[in-house]
């Protein structure tokens, strides 16, 4: 069996179905270096000295692990002097990093969340990267750009894709013609493809959701899970499964990989009113991910691709995985808001 590495799947993309251009092939390319790294550096724990937190707050006050702050470090230093980004931001970081004058500068932007799940490092179990790339808009009066380039909605995206720090590593990306998975060669220092063409099943049995903040759930969120906790004897006639990684990139690899429905939903709580996760690193490459495998991705009545970003570190309700499942759920918000 032939073995196709990144690079190779890239070209063919570019060349024979003119999904990407060469500069965001070289982006992604990079991106996948700079995951490599970060990988590394995660597979080392206390040997590496990596473990525990700084202390420091980022932008979202929240305490910051040692590897939030150095994956943050791979990934700009890794993409700021390729010439395919006009700027970058990051869940780490208030603002966004512009390109420095002393490096060329390209049409694109990236976003990312540099380590994902950090809460789980210190227990040694999986983590990962989210990125997301997004066209810089054109400006003829040549000024830089700004906050206000990044805040496109989540169908604009150019590509995403995601790394997956466990037991293998591994990469899932979209282009817009699908989803594809690499699993990293260790030894070769490759990215092989090892899954052609990644579709979620429509329908699941198994639900991941922190089942410890039901009390602050909205209506019909608690619906849901209320009739997936009544099994087969329940409206949904079937017995479901619960999974929960506290990792975003973990709980959905698991439902690309074999279905299901991963909720983070809004809330009543002053600080989940508008959502936890992050619109713009985490719930839009996600979505794109998740809808271009044939699933289903919505903040509770809305798909979450439409959203207009309102500001950088946005958060948002998020709801995505088995496309009926998703569906199900969405309805369920639509007639308790009476949009239905």
């Amino acid at each position: 069996m032939k073995r196709i590495t990144l690079t190779q799947y890239l070209v063919e993309q570019q060349r024979k179905k003119q999904a990407v251009s060469a500069e965001v092939r070289l982006l992604i390319e990079t991106v996948a270096r700079a995951c490599k790294a970060i990988g590394h550096t995660v597979g080392k724990g206390a040997l590496g000295g990596v473990l525990g937190s700084l202390g420091t707050e980022n932008v979202q006050g929240e305490i910051q692990k040692k590897l939030d702050v150095l994956s943050n470090e791979i990934l700009l230093e890794a993409n700021e002097w390729g010439g395919h980004l006009a700027a970058m931001a990051s869940e780490e970081m208030e603002t966004i990093h512009r390109i420095p004058n002393r490096y060329p500068k390209g049409e694109y932007l990236l976003l990312f969340d540099p380590l994902d799940g950090s809460s789980n490092i210190d227990v040694n179990v999986s983590i990962g990267t989210i990125f997301s790339v997004l066209h810089a808009p054109h400006h003829a009066s040549g000024r830089e750009v700004d906050e206000q380039d990044f805040l496109q909605a989540g169908a604009q995206q150019v590509a995403a894709g995601y790394a997956v720090y466990g037991p293998q590593s591994t990469l899932v990306l979209t282009v817009g013609t699908g989803v594809v998975g690499f699993t990293l060669d260790r030894e070769m220092g490759s990215w092989i493809l090892t899954s052609e063409s990644i579709t979620i099943p429509e329908q699941t049995a198994e639900f991941a959701i922190n089942m410890s903040n039901m009390r602050h759930w909205e209506a019909p969120v608690k619906r849901y899970i209320d009739e997936c906790l009544a099994g087969k004897e329940g409206p949904l006639g079937k017995d479901y499964n619960m999974r929960w990684i506290a990792s975003m990139v973990s709980d959905v690899h698991r439902i690309l990989t074999r279905g299901g429905i991963f909720m983070y939903p809004r809330d009543k709580r002053s600080s989940g009113k508008n959502g936890k996760l992050r619109l713009m690193y985490e719930a839009n490459p996600m979505s794109f991910i998740v809808e271009q495998a044939g699933g289903a991705a919505v903040d509770g009545a809305h798909r979450i691709l439409d959203t207009q970003p309102g500001a950088l570190h946005q958060r948002i309700g998020v709801i995505l995985g088995s496309k009926a499942e998703v569906e199900r759920v969405q309805r369920y918000h639509q007639e308790a808001s009476g949009s239905v």
